[in-house]
């Protein structure tokens, strides 16, 4: 049995989950997310819960089973409190502006790169330190996707750290030249 599976996903108030055939429907505060699911496993929603269930021992149930659970309650957090990611833009003269639906990123290149957002996404950034961006949305996997297409624009460098990378990431720095040199003499 897969342990995460066999867990029922409570339902918060405000949030209503619906199961019709092999589709999930949930709605909240934050928005409405639809999931089609496999038909080796079964959801209800009993009371205030969702129960997933698998219909037969077979491997693909068990790896399906797990994942459907947690995919319908990524789905309930995302619609009551949704999902948020950081991203800090360090370097000098990079710097990011978001203009409605672009995101306009001077990344050390000799052109500035403008990032469409996705819909369901929204970009904003921090009002204390402008180099911070902050990713939110109601999909937990296009908010990650969308701050990984954003950070591999510009990836962190290990010399001098410059570039984009999330909020307390640790970047593994790396002596340059002139400390090797020094070394060796």
């Amino acid at each position: 049995m897969s342990r995460i599976g066999k867990k029922p996903v409570a339902i918060p108030s405000g949030v209503t989950v619906e199961v019709k055939g092999s589709t999930v429907k949930v709605q909240g505060s934050k928005g409405e997310m639809n999931f089609t699911f496999l038909p080796c496993v079964t959801v209800k929603v009993e009371g205030s819960e969702v129960i997933v269930e698998r219909d037969d021992n077979q491997d693909n149930a068990s790896a399906v089973h797990g994942l459907t659970r947690q995919l319908i309650s990524n789905m309930i957090q995302g619609v009551s409190q949704g999902f948020e990611k950081r991203l800090e833009i360090i370097g000098v003269g990079y710097k990011a502006q978001a203009k409605g639906k672009t995101l306009a990123l001077s990344l050390g290149f000799s052109h500035p790169v403008n990032y469409p957002v996705p819909a369901g996404i929204e970009i904003t950034q921090e009002e204390k330190n402008q180099n911070i961006l902050i990713i939110r949305g109601v999909d937990k996997q296009l908010v990650g996707q969308t701050a990984a297409v954003i950070r591999s624009m510009r990836p962190p460098e290990p010399y001098k750290g410059k570039g984009v990378r999330y909020v307390g990431e640790a970047v593994r720095r790396k002596a340059g030249k002139a400390a090797a040199a020094k070394g060796s003499a």
